[in-house]
């Protein structure tokens, strides 16, 4: 199965230039205990913000041709193929905007932290609603300099041929 993971504002925002304009370390958490032992695929840029490599799966990194990486990341140079292949054993797909669009065609389950507020983002992710079906929706109150946020699960729509047993 193919998941993506992000934390976004009420504009579906991811970050700006200078990085995610929140801290919400429920977030950090639930992040990395989701990925726990998973292998995941970041694009360049998302890999360049890792000092080392999430522990326990294969990190693999969206990377152009002769493009060096440090110890522990594998470049991936054909995203379409990777994804067929990575079906069967299963992926995380962790940022950043580029990514998540490119790879959402290829996404069975969303893992949303919605942050509420508009943190006026320059990167977005892509629009989604329309295929996919909230599953889970778990909401967290605002505390002392954490926004208030939630934890979604959106599951692909299997569409109308689906549903109806016509698959």
């Amino acid at each position: 199965m193919i998941r993506s993971i992000a934390a976004v504002d009420d504009c579906l925002g991811l970050g700006t230039e200078a990085g995610i304009p929140w801290d919400v370390p429920a977030d950090v958490e639930h992040f990395r205990a989701s990925v726990a032992s998973s292998d995941v695929l970041m694009g360049y840029a998302t890999y360049l913000e890792f000092e080392r490599p999430l522990p326990g799966g294969t990190n693999f990194v969206l990377a152009r041709s002769g493009s060096a990486l440090r110890d522990g990341f594998v470049p991936v140079l054909e995203l379409p193929s990777f994804l067929i292949q990575a079906r069967v054993s299963g992926l995380w797909i962790i940022g950043g905007a580029k990514l998540y669009a490119g790879t959402l065609p290829f996404v069975e389950e969303l893992h949303l932290t919605r942050i509420e507020g508009d943190f006026g983002c320059t990167k977005f992710f892509p629009p989604f609603e329309s295929s996919f079906t909230m599953a889970t929706d778990t909401p967290f109150p605002e505390t002392a300099g954490t926004p208030a946020f939630r934890f979604q699960t959106w599951r692909r729509d299997p569409g109308p041929r689906a549903r109806a047993g016509t698959a």
